[in-house]
């Protein structure tokens, strides 16, 4: 099975370092393949060009094994729609089991996705949750996909719902461009390898303060 986690990685951290590695183990999955979006349809354009956050994302990836940086939003014009990303990758594996990871913010709004029914053609959807949380019952017709039992996310290409607990480390790409338009230390929250490549390139130097 194929974990996708996808993002803006403006920058990449620890934070979403540490979901896919928990992930990749929880879903024993051969790899997770972490794509930045390069043209967001549902929020403001990213302040870092989509090269240059997956550069990031290389260098933050590079001694772990089964985390792949995937650039192949950066390939396609127009706004990065999921549902073509996840077509271009079933097309790749074939009937391999594709598993969409996202958090409860994003699966809250996923009927205001393009074409987000058809996500489900392709692959799994998987919505990370924090310890305690139990599913809604306002989840409408994606009711009828849910599972409780991941196993049987190896039986299907796709198609199914599942709510899985993660650690999620309180730690935000907005606060860390914060930080480093106050020219404070980012240390401890991404990698070095990212850090040196912020300052080396200028990155964030005047974030608007939240």
């Amino acid at each position: 099975m194929i974990g996708i986690y996808g993002g803006t990685f403006d920058p990449v951290h620890f934070g979403h370092l540490r979901t896919a590695v928990e992930i990749k183990a929880l879903f024993d999955l051969d790899e997770v393949r972490l794509i930045p979006c390069a043209n967001p349809p549902h929020r403001t354009a990213p302040l870092t060009p989509p090269a240059m956050r997956l550069q990031m994302l290389q260098l933050a990836l590079a001694n772990s094994q089964g985390l792949v940086a995937d650039g192949c939003e950066l390939d396609r014009t127009g706004p990065s729609y999921t549902v073509d990303t996840l077509r271009e990758l079933r097309a790749a594996h074939g009937d391999t089991p594709l598993l969409l990871f996202m958090g409860m913010d994003a699966f809250a709004d996923l009927e205001c996705w393009y074409q987000w029914p058809h996500l489900f053609d392709y692959a799994h959807i998987v919505v990370m949750t924090r310890p305690g949380f139990t599913v809604p019952a306002d989840i409408g017709s994606k009711r009828d996909r849910l599972v409780s039992n991941a196993a049987l996310l190896q039986h299907a290409p796709g198609g199914k719902l599942f709510f899985q607990h993660v650690t999620q480390l309180d730690i935000s790409a907005t606060a860390i461009r914060n930080l480093i338009a106050k020219r404070q230390n980012p240390r401890f929250l991404l990698p070095d390898s990212v850090i040196d490549f912020i300052r080396q390139h200028n990155l964030y130097q005047h974030e608007s303060l939240v």
